[in-house]
C-alpha cells in the first residue's frame, strides 16, 4: 500500500483489516501534540545516557551517536487520539543496538525513557528489543524538525504514539515497572493499539 492514501482521510473499512486498528482513522497530516513548550536542543550539547541495571553505563555524544550502525524502518504511526498516518519512513539507529551496548542486567526487564523537557514513558525491555523500534534523527528523507522530537526520538510503531517519545535522552534500565508522564495520569501501561489499550482499565 502506497501513496495512495495520503492527502485524504480514510475510514477503516475502505482498508486491509490488518492494517489499521480499531477506531483509527487514516490521514496524511502528522499533528504536533506536545505537553509544554518544544525544547531546542543543540546537538554540540546533546547527550544520551544508557544507564540503571546495566553492565555497560554509557554517556553518548551526538558525534558518537551518528558513527552507529544505522537502519531505516517504514512503519505506520498510530496516535492515541484516533489518528494513523500510514508509510512513515524513519532514519536512525535500531533501538537494540543501544540495548545490546548497555548490556542489561538479568533481572532488567523494564525501561523509562528519559527525553529533554522532563517527558518519561515506559517500556517492556522486549517492546524496545522489536526489530521495527528504532531511534530516529530523519523522516521521510528530511532531518527530524524539532516539532516532532528532532534532534532524535524513539519510534515505536507497534505501540501508541506516546511511547515513540520525542527528544530522548536516555534509557534508565530497570527491575520494576514505573509508569511514565501519561501513564501517571491514566493511560495504558503498556500502549497496544490493536487492543486498544488507551487508558488503565480497558
Amino acid at each position: 500500500m502506497g501513496d495512495q492514501y495520503r492527502g485524504k482521510e480514510i475510514r477503516r473499512d475502505a482498508l486491509p483489516q490488518d492494517r489499521i486498528p480499531p477506531g483509527q482513522f487514516v490521514t496524511s497530516k502528522f499533528p504536533v501534540l506536545t505537553y509544554g513548550p518544544t525544547p531546542r536542543i543543540d546537538p554540540a550539547r546533546w547527550r544520551f545516557r544508557l544507564f540503571g541495571l546495566v553492565e555497560g553505563e554509557r554517556l553518548l555524544t551526538w558525534e558518537e551517536f551518528q558513527a552507529l550502525p544505522r537502519t531505516t524502518v517504514t512503519a505506520d504511526f498510530h496516535c492515541v487520539t484516533q489518528w494513523s498516518r500510514l508509510n512513515n519512513v524513519w532514519e536512525g539507529v535500531r533501538a537494540r543496538t543501544l540495548v545490546e551496548m548497555a548490556r542489561p542486567r538479568r533481572e532488567a526487564r523494564f525501561v523509562l525513557v528519559h527525553c529533554y523537557g522532563g517527558y518519561t514513558t515506559n517500556l517492556l525491555l522486549e517492546d524496545l528489543l522489536a526489530d521495527t523500534t528504532l531511534f530516529a534523527d530523519r523522516l521521510d528523507g528530511q532531518p527530524l524538525s524539532p516539532e516532532h522530537g528532532g534532534p532524535l526520538r524513539l519510534v515505536v510503531p507497534h505501540l501508541y504514539g506516546w511511547k515513540s517519545a520525542k527528544w530522548v535522552n536516555g534509557l534508565e534500565f530497570m527491575d520494576r515497572e514505573v509508569p511514565g508522564f501519561w501513564e501517571q495520569r491514566g493511560y495504558h501501561m503498556r500502549g497496544d493499539p490493536w487492543k486498544e489499550e488507551r487508558f488503565w482499565g480497558d
